[in-house]
């Protein structure tokens, strides 16, 4: 290698030792989903403090919970394009600086309006970061660890959510609601300076779109053990059909099309599935004739059995076919539902029913990131993991309201387990049908 004037910086990749370069690319996007996941449950923990605050009912903050989900489905579909035209690292820069400036904001907003309005726009930054923060982990991830890679970062968002809650709880008593949001407004902004010092550009991005070589070479020596001072040329394998579209036309294509269906259907009947769980969980336990406290607990449970899940996930795609790893995941998901709904008497096996649950439902969800990075080529990368979440996330908008209508109509608990079946089902197979459809194209890893 150091003898060649060209080197191949897909391979150049694959053969670099996992190292503390790619450490800290992990711990800035495990931050940075961390930061996401404390402030998408945030709202949750301090709407009966704001309620009580404003002289309001809770049903009054539906708007604002609404403004945020939409504002992350938005961020996402916008920011994935301008993504793959002007890099990972400049989107998720300004993305960051522009929510944590917009939670500032949230914490001194003085009516429903102004609060709706930007938790809104806090939520175009948040919907911006995520889809950015794995592109650009999948593009320096060896082939070998790659889902790994991916999935430990990815720990963040359901542990910052958790957080979030143990923080809130704290923090609230002691010095009132606009403090969670002020954390959640601090966090970003001293994460902005650490992404612009230690974060570098991806460079497939910089290749694929024909940067200054001496540039690529200085954050490629970084991962390279070997010398590359006489490199001049990097490449990387692309199709000529895939270049010759725009980032959005291309997941549109003939090769392509099949498979983004698949990813967005995918997604969104998984976060049916965690939405409705998420948000109706305690209730659900407590229709089945549990305590407040207990159902407390076997709520935790999905939530520390996602974390191991999403690992254990991220552990099985390296070693196996990754299609069959996720669809696995949502065909036990169901069966494990239909085991909460038919044996709910003896909490300690609901409970473990529960937090098996949260390993296979998290780590298949988890798994479509991988799946997604793995089948876009560079140029529409970005693009293609932004819109599977940008679409999927109205998944959880309609998971949330599913819950409250079948409450609502009364269903019984255990019909509304074994309803979530069929969102299970759905996935798995829509999982299936892409990996059974073969791609003319071969885009590049």
């Amino acid at each position: 290698m150091a003898h060649s004037t060209e080197l191949n910086i897909q391979q150049a990749i694959d053969d670099s030792k996992f190292s503390l370069f790619h450490w800290t690319l992990i711990i800035l996007g495990f931050l940075i989903l961390a930061i996401d996941g404390f402030d998408t449950a945030a709202m949750g923990y301090i709407a009966p403090s704001v309620a009580k605050d404003w002289g309001i009912v809770k049903q009054d903050l539906g708007p604002v919970l609404s403004a945020a989900l939409l504002g992350l489905s938005l961020g996402a579909l916008v920011a994935g394009p301008i993504s793959d035209r002007i890099g990972r690292k400049r989107v998720l820069v300004f993305s960051c600086l522009f929510f944590g400036l917009s939670s500032l904001a949230t914490a001194y907003a003085g009516s429903l309006n102004s609060l709706t309005l930007w938790r809104f726009l806090t939520g175009l930054g948040l919907g911006a970061a995520m889809p950015n923060a794995i592109t650009l982990i999948s593009e320096y991830a060896p082939q070998r660890c790659r889902s790994m890679a991916i999935n430990t970062m990815y720990c963040g968002f359901p542990l910052g959510a958790a957080g979030g809650g143990a923080i809130s709880s704290w923090l609230i008593p002691a010095y009132g609601w606009h403090s969670v949001l002020l954390l959640g407004a601090i966090a970003p902004l001293i994460l902005t300076v650490l992404l612009i010092l230690f974060l570098p550009e991806s460079v497939k991005y910089l290749v694929n779109r024909g940067k200054d070589a001496m540039k690529i070479r200085r954050i490629a020596q970084r991962f390279v053990s070997q010398n590359i001072d006489n490199v001049t040329r990097f490449y990387l394998y692309e199709e000529k059909l895939a270049q010759s579209k725009t980032s959005v036309g291309l997941l549109f294509t003939r090769p392509y099309l099949a498979g983004t269906l698949m990813l967005w259907l995918t997604y969104f009947m998984g976060l049916v599935i965690y939405y409705v769980l998420l948000s109706w969980m305690p209730i659900l336990m407590q229709g089945l004739g549990y305590q407040l406290e207990q159902s407390a607990i076997l709520t935790s449970l999905f939530t520390f059995g996602g974390t191991l899940g999403i690992l254990v996930a991220g552990w099985l795609m390296d070693r196996w076919n990754a299609h069959k790893v996720v669809s696995s995941g949502f065909v036990i998901t169901a069966l494990l539902i239909v085991a909460m709904a038919t044996e709910d008497s003896h909490i300690v096996l609901l409970g473990t029913f529960i937090f098996l649950m949260g390993i296979t439902m998290n780590g298949a969800q988890s798994g479509l990131q991988t799946l997604a990075a793995t089948f876009y080529p560079t140029h529409s990368r970005a693009t293609g993991i932004a819109w599977m979440q940008g679409i999927g996330r109205f998944g959880g908008v309609a998971g949330t309201m599913m819950g409250a209508q079948l409450l609502a109509i009364h269903w019984e608990v255990q019909s509304i387990l074994m309803f979530l079946c069929v969102p299970a089902l759905i996935a798995a197979i829509a999982t299936v049908f892409k990996m059974t459809r073969k791609t003319v194209l071969q885009p590049a890893a």
